[in-house]
């Protein structure tokens, strides 16, 4: 897993507009959005280009190995959103 969404998202979809993969979701077209308390990163399409890390408004993204210890049950999290929309 390359980066992982952590607590301080506040769902804005900056990090959206500028994933070159589109691997962040759910995106504003997406069902769930409106609701979405975070965003996740899809860990199987993200090339670790690092931009959703600087457009992050919130300083939520962060790299999956450096995470700060606070955050490191969302490397989980982000991992499990994948498994229950992946079929």
């Amino acid at each position: 897993m390359a980066f992982v969404i952590a607590a301080p998202c506040v769902a804005d979809y900056s990090c959206v507009e500028v994933c070159p993969v589109d691997c962040i979701h759910p995106t504003p077209d997406e069902a769930g959005f409106d609701t979405a308390e975070q965003l996740f990163i899809d860990p199987e399409s993200c090339i670790d280009c690092e931009a959703c890390v600087q457009a992050c408004p919130v300083d939520a993204i962060f790299d999956a190995a450096r995470i700060p210890a606070r955050y490191t049950d969302y490397v989980e999290h982000n991992a499990q959103y994948y498994r229950s929309v992946t079929p």
